[in-house]
């Protein structure tokens, strides 16, 4: 990406091939106050990053998949060779596939695990759902986009709400309802603890990578 005044180098490899991109970048001449490395890798550390490309302005994101439809969450920590247009410049870039937001980089591990992974544990959650609708006698066709919907139209409630989502929980839930039947079965089935386990395996698989 070539923008007036900076050009933007991206790294988006799998962070297991780093130290081989890195090599082979290592006679790259460009001056160092105007180009902006913006890395995607999961794990790799901005230490790593700004060791391998010193005095450069360097950001790290973790995106997401549903970026490639405009719809992504991406979690932004700067180098401290940054300035504000290159912050400023990355941001933009990001918002072009969907939201952004800053954190530290002490927490993108966490990132990784909850948003960078997170659509993986919703696909599972979705193909759940049209398989228990098959299994109580709906046609898979069917069962899907009654699926998919839910979890779409829940979203976009919660967003355009601002509420949370144990409120909008309690308003679907009503006493001896086939709502709170359902959660009830979730919860002994240990549905929270997964999700939140699932997260947390993640992140620290996150910190594994960053230490290979």
């Amino acid at each position: 990406v070539v923008t007036a005044t900076t050009e933007v180098l991206l790294l988006a490899v799998k962070p297991q091939i780093f130290d081989t991109i890195a090599s082979e970048l290592a006679d790259w001449q460009v001056g160092a106050e105007t180009i902006l490395v913006i890395s995607i890798m999961a794990g790799v550390p901005l230490q790593r990053l700004e060791a391998a490309f010193p005095s450069r302005p360097m950001v790290r994101v973790m995106p997401n998949a549903p970026a490639t439809v405009g719809a992504g969450m991406s979690a932004i920590a700067p180098g401290k060779h940054i300035q504000r247009e290159h912050q400023e410049l990355a941001t933009r870039i990001l918002q072009s596939i969907g939201k952004v937001v800053e954190v530290p980089e002490t927490l993108m591990d966490a990132v990784t695990g909850l948003s960078g992974s997170g659509p993986s544990y919703v696909a599972i959650l979705i193909e759940s759902l049209t398989d228990g609708g098959v299994r109580a006698g709906l046609p898979r066709a069917i069962a899907y986009q009654l699926a998919l919907q839910t979890v779409l139209g829940t979203a976009v409630m919660l967003q355009e709400s601002g509420i949370h989502p144990a409120q909008l929980k309690d308003r679907v839930t009503s006493p001896g309802g086939t709502a709170i039947a359902g959660i009830a079965e979730l919860e002994s089935l240990g549905f929270r603890s997964a999700l939140i386990e699932a997260v947390v395996a993640a992140k620290e698989r996150s910190q594994e990578l960053g230490n290979s």
